[in-house]
């Protein structure tokens, strides 16, 4: 086959489109997918002559703006400005941006409730279900506890131990789920060697992310790739099609992370507790005089907390007796409470209570431990039920027996008033309270005590039948037995079925929130493509980049995607920037594949931000600032580009063959 080259005034010198109508129905399908053509060496000559002509293909004139066009458009600019400023949580305002398409008719009711019932959603039910079944029959546990047993006590060692096992739990499992476990396992090893959880908190955090490129199922983003792809009509992606690139970048971000780690400084220093909380600020001592209204009366029916908005933390009786609250106990003429309430509070009911406020609490920390009594952080986990509420609003002491101390948020130690501060993710709770009252708090799964590893022993029959169905489900899908979905909707079963799990359980470790946000932004991509805003931004994408090579256009979209994933999330990210990157690898007769599997290494890169649930676990407890994350997580994000840029081509060709 011979051609003439031709030059136009509108474009640079293109090579004219080859003829794939003579090619059978299978060859164009696969030349469709981007898969390579075999016994067809001619064709595609213009493909790869692409490598060395500058354009990447020929001009595209943009499309025309229509109504429904700009309407997304400003939807979506509006829904990611509110995702940045996080004023409204991020499934509320994925939530929002449906219903808007609903209501300007943009997308019909049954289209934009299309997500909730697709493939993609039901595969991460499956998934989050059968990793609920192997955190609730202790495998991860016993992955745990055969760390610390067998591998030493030099610090480095464990360290880069856990770092190993963290990124492989984290390529099959929820990275999350993955860092809520090893926390308080790294902060009991800061403690006994002496280091600063700072240096190790952080490597964690990102350990379990760095493995998100490896396995389909290593993080909700890829199959909200994988669901997009398959409605753009490219063929989904398999089980380790990411391996080839996600498993360099595996092995570089490890070493990485654990040379790194002594760049970070010492956020936390030696000092005690207390100190770290500045708790002593809001504490102050009041002394029940004898004509007091509350002497002789049980602390319930005082109503301190309920009426004057102030929470006893000890009650000091013959100046030497610390006594821990409850309900029941009776207040003597000569109690020196231990409270915890600003100036103002006591004031204010200073004369109704006959009560004299002394000017300074004297507090230590032994005078807050025994034998009974314990001072301990906890922290607030992804997908709480404490999340946006006060401990007022949930009855903390109450509900938990314990009472909290202190509040430190990213470091900052918040010293108004404790009952009234909404809790957010990552949050350090100071708590002190009975040591059997932290074994309920554990098992409530809304904090993860720190410094201590659970001390409930693992059910090695269930541990071992909740291994076996996970394994067996990922191999039926590994090799197309049955597809992925059908795999972990049969493995979720299963782990009900045979009592591994049970379902009230399973649900509540269910992301809630990541389901709503993935349904909702399923939608958007499904608008993208109806009104042609996919495409019209493709048109534009592709006349801006004539002249440039493919690999820059791969390089633009991955940075793109790094951009939007920092301020909202990998999910809301990748349903934004796919849709137009497939159809500007249509319009250019590049390979839509190959730019789909750089979004997906793109979307896990959350290293800049804490914003990423496993880092903003870590935020708190590791006392660290924001521009900690931009030094370290920067460096990385460019490693893992040039990898990407590197290694794509290499496995999935850039133009169509």
């Amino acid at each position: 086959m011979r051609f003439t080259p031709q030059r136009s005034r509108a474009s640079k010198w293109q090579p004219p489109p080859p003829d794939s109508s003579r090619l059978p129905a299978e060859l164009r399908a696969k030349e469709r997918d981007g898969a390579p053509i075999p016994g067809a060496p001619f064709f595609g000559y213009r493909n790869r002559a692409k490598h060395f002509w500058p354009g990447p293909g020929p001009a595209t004139q943009p499309i025309p703006v229509t109504f429904e066009i700009g309407l997304l458009l400003a939807l979506v600019l509006l829904s990611l400005v509110l995702f940045s400023i996080e004023w409204v949580p991020a499934d509320v305002v994925a939530l929002g941006l449906m219903l808007a398409l609903v209501v300007f008719r943009v997308l019909s009711p049954a289209e934009a409730f299309a997500g909730f019932g697709s493939e993609t959603v039901l595969m991460i039910l499956g998934l989050l279900v059968m990793t609920a079944s192997l955190l609730e029959t202790g495998v991860v546990e016993i992955v745990g506890r055969t760390i610390l047993r067998h591998a030493g006590t030099n610090p480095n060692v464990l360290l880069a131990v856990i770092l190993i096992v963290v990124a492989t739990l984290g390529a099959f499992i929820s990275n999350t789920a993955a860092a809520a476990f090893f926390l308080p396992i790294v902060m009991g090893i800061a403690e006994k060697s002496q280091t600063s959880p700072s240096r190790l908190l952080m490597p964690m955090a990102f350990a379990s992310i760095i493995t998100s490129s490896v396995t389909l199922i290593s993080t909700s983003s890829n199959l909200v790739i994988n669901g997009l792809m398959a409605g753009a009509g490219v063929k989904p992606m398999g089980m380790f099609e990411l391996a080839p690139v996600g498993l360099p970048i595996s092995i570089v971000g490890l070493i990485y992370v654990f040379v790194v780690r002594n760049w970070i400084p010492d956020r936390t220093g030696s000092s005690g507790l207390i100190e770290r909380f500045g708790v002593r600020p809001y504490l102050s001592e009041v002394l029940i005089l004898p004509d007091s209204p509350i002497a002789n009366q049980t602390l319930g029916k005082a109503n301190l907390g309920r009426d004057m908005d102030l929470s006893v933390v000890r009650v000091i009786r013959n100046n030497d007796q610390y006594l821990l609250p409850n309900a029941r106990m009776v207040l003597k003429p000569g109690d020196v409470l231990l409270v915890e309430g600003n100036r103002a509070d006591l004031l204010k009911v200073k004369d109704t209570t006959g009560i004299e406020i002394r000017p300074e609490a004297k507090l230590s920390e032994p005078n807050l431990r025994s034998e009974d009594t314990a001072l301990v952080e906890a922290l607030v986990v992804p997908g709480s039920m404490l999340a946006g509420r006060t401990l007022k609003d949930v009855g903390f002491r109450e509900r938990y027996g314990v009472q909290v101390m202190g509040i430190n948020r990213h470091g900052r130690n918040l010293l108004q008033k404790l009952s009234r501060i909404p809790l957010h993710i990552g949050d350090v709770l100071l708590l002190q309270g009975r040591r059997t009252n932290f074994a309920n708090i554990d098992r409530d799964r809304s904090l993860s005590i720190l410094n201590t590893v659970q001390e409930k022993r693992p059910d090695r029959s269930r541990a071992l039948r909740a291994t076996l169905i996970f394994v067996a489900s990922l191999t039926l899908a590994s090799f197309n037995v049955v597809p992925l979905a059908l795999a972990v909707l049969l493995g979720a079963f299963l782990v009900f079925a045979t009592r591994c799990v049970a379902p009230s359980d399973a649900y509540r470790q269910v992301e809630w929130r990541a389901i709503i946000l993935i349904g909702c932004m399923l939608a958007l991509g499904a608008a993208m493509t109806k009104t042609g805003a996919a495409q019209y931004l493709a048109s534009h994408v592709a006349q801006w980049s004539t002249g440039l090579p493919p690999i820059a256009l791969l390089g633009g979209f991955f940075l793109l995607t790094v951009v939007l994933t920092q301020p909202m999330s990998n999910q809301a990210a990748a349903a934004v920037i796919l849709p137009i990157a497939i159809q500007t690898a249509h319009q250019m007769g590049l390979n839509p594949r190959a730019f789909a599997i750089g979004i997906a290494v793109a979307a896990s890169c959350s290293y800049i931000t804490p914003l990423e649930p496993a880092c903003l676990m870590v935020y708190g407890p590791g006392r660290y600032r924001f521009s900690d994350f931009i030094r370290i997580g920067s460096p990385l994000v460019l490693a893992i580009f040039v990898l990407t840029l590197v290694l794509i081509p290499r496995f999935w060709p850039l133009t169509l063959k």
